[in-house]
């Protein structure tokens, strides 16, 4: 991300400068991997389907604060989370483009009350199964 993007985002405190915190970033990381772990258990229906995108979501939010705080910024909301994940470079690159639409699933879910359908569930977390190792092996590669 540009410098004078990021001063601004700063300025309208979207994020704050953070000192990088080396084990922070592992235990960010590291809750999303359980975290993960767990969902990965749960049979996807119509009623588990709510869980299962919400605690997806909240995994690659995840990947995105781990991120900003390996750059030393700290997110100020969900949108800034995802946005960073957006310029990896991974080999399913064009799936990051799906994280605006996953952010709104999960807003209207929690804050409009709509119902979030297996195939919404299916799709968040064939995501994952796609894009989380690359982002997780550059972060981890970036960690040191």
């Amino acid at each position: 991300m540009k410098n004078e993007l990021i001063e601004q985002l700063v300025k309208t405190d979207q994020i704050r400068r953070r000192t990088l915190d080396k084990e922070k970033v592992r235990s960010i990381l590291e809750s999303a991997i359980i975290n993960m772990d767990t969902v990965k258990t749960i049979q996807i229906t119509e009623k588990s389907a709510i869980l299962i995108f919400r605690e997806t979501y909240e995994s690659i939010r995840q990947l995105g604060d781990a991120h900003w705080w390996l750059i030393g910024y700290e997110p100020r909301n969900h949108e800034m989370s995802m946005e960073i994940l957006k310029e990896l470079d991974i080999k399913e690159k064009s799936k990051l483009n799906h994280l605006s639409r996953f952010k709104t699933i999960r807003n209207d879910a929690n804050y409009r009350g709509f119902k979030v359908t297996i195939s919404q569930a299916k799709e968040i977390t064939d995501f994952w199964g796609s894009c989380s190792q690359d982002i997780i092996s550059l972060l981890l590669k970036r960690l040191g």
